[in-house]
C-alpha cells in the first residue's frame, strides 16, 4: 500500500508499506493492505513502517490519518 507522512513544511515519507502503526488518540492502531477506510485523530509518538521486513520510525507530535483505497495518508503536526 502506498503511504505519505505530510508535514506543514514538507513531505517527510512517500513509498510502499506492508504495515504502518500509528500512535492514536484512543490507542495505537496498525493498518495494513486492505483494510477498512478510516480517518482517526493522531497524537504524540513514532509511526511506524514496515516494508520487506524492514522498519523505519517518524516521531509526531499528533495530526490525522486517512486511509482509503490502500493510500495511508498522515497529516502531521
Amino acid at each position: 500500500m502506498e503511504v505519505e507522512i505530510i508535514s506543514p513544511d514538507t513531505l517527510v515519507f512517500s513509498g510502499n508499506a506492508d504495515l504502518v502503526s500509528l500512535p492514536g488518540t484512543k490507542g495505537a492502531f496498525e493498518i495494513m493492505k486492505n483494510h477498512a477506510a478510516i480517518i482517526s485523530t493522531l497524537e504524540k509518538g513514532k509511526v511506524k513502517i514496515v516494508n520487506n521486513g524492514s522498519e523505519q520510525f517518524f516521531d509526531i507530535n499528533g495530526g490525522l490519518v486517512e486511509f482509503n483505497n490502500n493510500k495511508v495518508s498522515i497529516l502531521a503536526s
